[in-house]
């Protein structure tokens, strides 16, 4: 089959930086339309249209005339439009007016000014999909399923996702602050992340050893523009230096630029079976093929998460039902379709869903995520809760802040002998050990420092290599 897909977004989410990712296609060949709302069409009284658009204009008329305040002309046609997008009651169908489409565009540059992590809608409930490496966003401690309840505290409640995302983004230096419900957290706690510039570096390798083996490494955060060409430049220096297996990241990744994740699988998958078929509404579903002969003579793993998503899934996906390389990690995100942004003439545009994707056997994984075929669950405090005290955590108090304090200390080996959110005699000794070895004023007592070093611990546990089971689980099991 011939190189149709020309430019395939198929992102989960939005940046929280100066504008986001969507999903889109266009084919050389393809029987649809690159933009459907520039077709002419004949809009008879037989169809029932022109009766439906008499009645729009008679309430837009009505309310221009005799609304009790004088109501700008922009505001009822900007409403009209999101108010059909949104019976859709889909989150990834959205509508940009012309200043939002324009910071979106700008936004698929090589930098953004924001705190750095992908969020979606899912039940009406603005969700954390991903903080991406290295960036506010995951230095203040933000993690996939996090679900944002207020923005400088103001509730989301109502907002579509470019609406709570405007809010969130802002220039470098300035701060936001993001009210944050944790799973099986009992209430919610505030986080003030500062914007920073937030490049696109979506690729990082390294070269592992598994015993006297030589493995690659290759992560990936996001699928932007330079994606692929980044990938095959670090699969072939990898290459080179003797790699006898490769592992591929895509945990925390929440999708970007199919095309990438095409010219990536034109890598790694033969053509036995395609990578990913497009389904369209009529149910039609169309095939793309690799034009790889022979696979890889090194063996493959991939590592996946719950912030797995979209593209990522698709790579996942094919490599796995292609080759039956294993998947090592927990269930992905699940997102099954596909965005196209159609422009307006006015500048604005709207992302509307237009197709579902499958996987290579023609799973369609929306709502479910992809399986690993190798399960394997982080440390319970890579899911750890932050700290915050407001004030000094002493015997016999019983709070949610001592129950995420006791999960803190119980994760670091420090035995609190209970995790119910009760301050006993076992958990002051506890906090007086870690004081100790940690060399601080040993109280027994939990204050702001106590807190801070905690987090301090934490962090530095999960960025020890050796206490990532996933990837540790992916090398040993390397043949």
């Amino acid at each position: 089959m011939n190189k149709k897909l020309l430019a395939l977004v198929a992102a989960c989410s939005l940046f929280l930086g100066a504008g986001g990712t969507y999903g889109g296609m266009k084919w050389k060949d393809a029987k649809v339309k690159e933009n459907p709302i520039e077709e002419k069409q004949s809009m008879n009284k037989s169809s029932g249209v022109s009766g439906d658009l008499e009645k729009i204009e008679q309430a837009y008329q009505l309310i221009q005339k005799s609304y009790v305040k004088k109501v700008e002309r922009e505001q009822l046609v900007q409403g009209a439009i999101q108010g059909m997008i949104g019976t859709l009651k889909d989150p990834y169908s959205v509508y940009m007016d012309a200043a939002t489409a324009e910071r979106f565009n700008d936004s698929l540059d090589s930098s953004f000014d924001g705190i750095g992590a992908q969020v979606t809608i899912e039940e009406g409930k603005l969700i954390i999909v991903a903080p991406i490496k290295n960036t506010p966003a995951e230095k203040a401690g933000l993690k996939p399923r996090d679900q944002i309840l207020k923005i400088d505290g103001e509730s989301v409640e109502g907002l579509d996702l470019y609406e709570a995302t405007t809010k969130i983004r802002g220039e470098k230096g300035t701060v936001v602050k993001l009210e944050i419900l944790r799973k099986g957290a009992s209430k919610p706690f505030e986080l003030g992340i500062t914007r920073e510039e937030v490049p696109v570096v979506s690729v990082f390798s390294d070269m592992k050893e598994n015993g006297n083996k030589k493995i690659g490494y290759i992560e990936i955060t996001s699928y932007a523009e330079g994606t692929a060409r980044e990938f095959t430049s670090e699969l072939n220096r990898l290459e080179k230096d003797g790699m006898e297996g490769l592992i591929i990241d895509v945990r925390g990744n929440p999708g970007g630029m199919l095309s990438s994740v095409e010219d990536i699988l034109q890598q790694l998958v033969t053509d036995k079976k395609p990578y990913v078929q497009i389904e369209e509404r009529s149910g039609k579903k169309n095939p793309y093929f690799s034009g790889l002969e022979e696979r890889k003579p090194y063996p493959i793993k991939v590592l996946i998460d719950e912030g797995s998503a979209s593209a990522s899934e698709i790579m996942a996906g094919a490599l796995q039902e292609v080759e039956g390389y294993d998947l090592v990690g927990v269930k992905s995100f699940g997102k099954g379709t596909v965005q196209q942004a159609i422009p307006l003439e006015d500048g604005s545009n709207i992302k509307l869903t237009m197709f579902k994707w499958l996987t290579p056997d023609g799973n369609w994984i929306h709502g479910k995520g992809i399986e690993p075929t190798i399960e394997v669950e982080q440390p319970e405090y890579f899911h750890a809760h932050s700290l915050t005290v407001e004030k000094e955590l002493t015997r016999d108090m019983n709070s949610e802040d001592v129950k995420i304090a006791q999960d803190l200390l119980m994760s670091l080996g420090y035995g609190p002998g209970r995790t119910d959110g009760y301050f006993d005699g076992q958990t002051e000794r506890a906090v007086r050990a870690f004081q100790s070895i940690e060399k601080m004023p040993v109280t027994g007592k939990i204050d702001q420092r106590t807190a801070e070093k905690l987090e301090e611990v934490i962090i530095k546990e999960i960025q020890d290599e050796s206490n990532d089971l996933q990837l540790q689980v992916a090398l040993k099991s390397m043949k």
